[in-house]
């Protein structure tokens, strides 16, 4: 019974763990940068989408991103290292996503 209730046990703290690793692994993909360590095309096209607007710099693997307010919208442009636009998101709702799935 002792070993049936260890087992258990492991499973459900294992549970709990993964949630934590994953966003873990999440977060060391993305990294906050300076202005001046983004390469000057991946500056201009996202400066293009933002127009004037403030932009907070994070590299996502090989590409980098651009996050900027527009229409009162944090949004996200994801950028290859060459400028050209990948995609566009609606960032707050990402964030929202990842943090409260269950949140609706």
């Amino acid at each position: 019974m002792k070993k049936l209730i260890t087992a258990v046990s492991v499973v459900a703290l294992f549970g709990l763990a993964c949630p934590m690793a994953v966003s873990a692994e999440e977060e060391e993909h993305e990294a906050t940068l300076n202005a001046s360590d983004v390469p000057a095309a991946v500056q201009k096209a996202v400066e293009a989408e933002a127009k004037g607007g403030k932009i907070r710099w994070e590299k996502e693997g090989a590409n980098y991103e651009g996050v900027f307010k527009k229409k009162g919208k944090e949004i996200g442009v994801e950028v290859d290292a060459n400028g050209k636009i990948l995609s566009r998101h609606n960032e707050s709702k990402e964030h929202k996503e990842k943090g409260d799935k269950d949140g609706d």
